[in-house]
């Protein structure tokens, strides 16, 4: 027995000997092992959910353990969403057909919020078979979830990315109620997140512990305060206070400690940078985003080349209108009219958008028809009732002009073209990029910059009013964050009159001229709200003159709840029953979104 014990403790002396020469996993590693863990944990909820459907359990208890499912979802979502977005979107995409215009396809969402509408606010007991397949989809793309995750390798600097991006991706989808608009499980699902984030980052604020102690007690505070913020109800959360004072300081100090720990960040190419410290960073936006190539890049000869080419009338086909003529500076870059006239005398049929922060949209006209600045060029300055112009003429008359030859020397080494006339005018507008209202002060550290009107204004802006669901924050626009890839376009069912009663629907059939799909009839491209003040009369058609319409409009549920005939209306038909007061306040913060510096220097 003796000679037995000393073998077994050499045996076990020699196996902690090898395991402690064997090389133990980097915290990118155990990261990615926790990853799956959790992506597992994710596929037992769902598998419960769906146990409960097909025994078809009360309605309370199916709700209960959908609610289970979407907080698992929550702790895969950071790392999903930023590696397989495909299948983030498969898994938890809006309830909203989609236009695949490439194949002229009309493809069906797929995932939780599918789901949801099934089970929320009341069982959908009649479509029991639909549900149930929903769930074995979502299943099917849990399974494609973990076999994709099987070849993918983390990164320091990516987990810092995505972890960042996922608290970006709260300010601006979780906390709006965007992913849970039936289920209204907004708030303890972006605890869910949070919670993630702080135990998954544990590796790296460990390590940060041994040599910069304050910064780790400073995330881990931060991380905690800030889920404790999440533990009331929806439409109490102060989310001024949360971003300002907990959600942006999060994201910087992550930031901080990334670099402490030797992390370097790496600059990728996307609306929001890659160093984005804050969601409010000022140089977190990269107007180039959407540069076709490098070669057409902004340089500040191009910049002001565009700019004389903006304001010089030698581009329209009567020499009398420039690209300022309807898009006036102190009107933001807008022009102030119902609808534009038109070179015939008439008017044209839809109201000009302002060009303030279109470089940062994925998309550009009301109906999305282009992509690329260039093209908004050509297209307007070819247009017989706007400019009624040619390039080709206008390049043969700026030829004679030896100020305008010498600027495009310096400008393009290839000279006078009509690509340069096109690419210069872009290079311009990509400079209209406006993100200094009072509100941006106020989110960067100036208490003084709102008031208490204001301050309520946008707590119901990204609350209550659910106008940030589709004025996606920080922009206001319909680019979807916290990529800014994708341009949003929605159905909101805009009358032709003004007024409340006796009313007709808009003729104008919006993108479905460009689609050709009927879920597309009367859709538009969502705008900026940023600098509205400025930019009145609004929605496509100039039909609300004040901004005191619009928020009436939305609160009576859009065209439906005007009782228009909107079958494919994506706004949502229910009154949001805001207060006279609350109204009131969602007017004054949106006026508080207006950027004085950057349009007094333009003047």
């Amino acid at each position: 027995m003796k000679n037995l014990g000393l073998f077994l403790a050499f045996v076990g002396l020699s196996l902690g000997i090898w395991w402690s020469c064997q090389p133990k996993p980097s915290r990118a590693e155990r990261v990615q092992t926790q990853f799956r863990q959790d992506i597992a944990g994710l596929d037992s909820a769902v598998t419960s959910f769906l146990q409960a459907v097909l025994q078809k359990r009360p309605a309370d208890e199916l709700q209960q353990r959908f609610r289970l499912a979407r907080l698992a979802y929550k702790r895969v979502e950071w790392l999903t969403e930023y590696y397989f977005p495909e299948t983030a979107k498969n898994l938890n995409g809006p309830a909203l057909d989609e236009f695949e215009e490439a194949d002229n396809l009309v493809i069906p969402p797929e995932g939780f919020q599918v789901i949801e509408e099934y089970v929320f606010p009341v069982l959908d007991t009649a479509h029991y078979a639909e549900l149930e397949q929903h769930v074995r989809v979502l299943k099917a793309n849990l399974t494609r979830l973990s076999f994709m995750d099987g070849s993918n390798q983390l990164t320091d600097a990516h987990i810092f990315d995505a972890a960042r991006l996922e608290i970006f991706r709260i300010i601006s989808l979780g906390i709006t109620g965007f992913d849970s608009p039936a289920a209204l499980h907004s708030l303890p699902e972006a605890r869910s997140a949070l919670a993630t984030l702080r135990e998954r980052l544990q590796p790296y604020t460990q390590a940060l512990e041994a040599e910069h102690p304050e910064q780790a007690r400073h995330i881990h505070t931060l991380f905690v305060s800030s889920e404790q913020q999440l533990t009331g109800s929806f439409d109490a959360l102060d989310r001024l206070a949360f971003l300002t004072n907990f959600l942006n300081p999060l994201s910087s100090a992550l930031y901080q400690a990334q670099l402490s720990l030797g992390i370097q960040p790496f600059e990728e190419s996307r609306t929001l940078r890659s160093t984005a410290q804050t969601f409010q960073d000022t140089a977190g936006f990269n107007a180039e985003h959407f540069v076709s190539v490098a070669a057409h890049r902004s340089t500040p000869e191009k910049i002001a080349l565009g700019r004389k080419l903006f304001y010089d009338p030698i581009l329209s086909g009567n020499r009398q209108r420039s690209c300022a003529s309807c898009h006036q500076p102190d009107k933001g870059f807008s022009d102030g009219q119902t609808r534009s006239a038109s070179l015939s005398g008439g008017l044209l049929t839809r109201n000009t958008p302002t060009l303030l922060n279109a470089a940062l949209q994925a998309r550009l006209f009301h109906d999305s028809r282009v992509v690329y600045l260039e093209d908004q060029a050509t297209d307007v300055i070819g247009n017989h009732e706007e400019m009624h112009g040619s390039l080709d003429k206008a390049l043969l008359e700026l030829q004679q002009d030896p100020n305008y030859r010498q600027a495009f020397a310096k400008a393009y080494p290839e000279g006078m073209t009509t690509h340069a006339i096109r690419n210069a005018l872009a290079a311009y507008e990509r400079t209209l990029i406006s993100l200094n209202s009072r509100f941006d002060q106020y989110v960067r550290g100036n208490p003084q910059a709102l008031n208490a009107n204001e301050k309520r204004g946008f707590n119901l802006f990204a609350g209550k009013a659910k106008c940030a669901t589709c004025h996606f924050l920080p922009l206001t626009n319909g680019t979807v964050p916290p990529f800014y890839e994708k341009a949003e376009s929605e159905v909101l069912g805009v009358p032709a009159q003004a007024g409340w009663k006796n009313l007709s629907l808009d003729s104008d059939v919006g993108k479905y001229n460009l689609t050709g799909a009927d879920l597309h009839r009367h859709a538009f491209k969502t705008p900026t709200v940023r600098n509205v003040a400025l930019t009145a009369p609004y929605m496509h058609n100039g039909v609300y003159k004040t901004l005191e319409e619009v928020v009436e409009f939305y609160d009576r549920g859009g065209g439906q709840g005007l009782g228009l005939p909107v079958p494919n209306q994506t706004l949502s038909a229910d009154p949001l029953n805001l207060s006279t007061q609350e109204k009131a306040d969602l007017v004054h913060f949106m006026k508080a979104l207006t950027d004085e510096s950057f349009l007094s220097s333009r003047k």
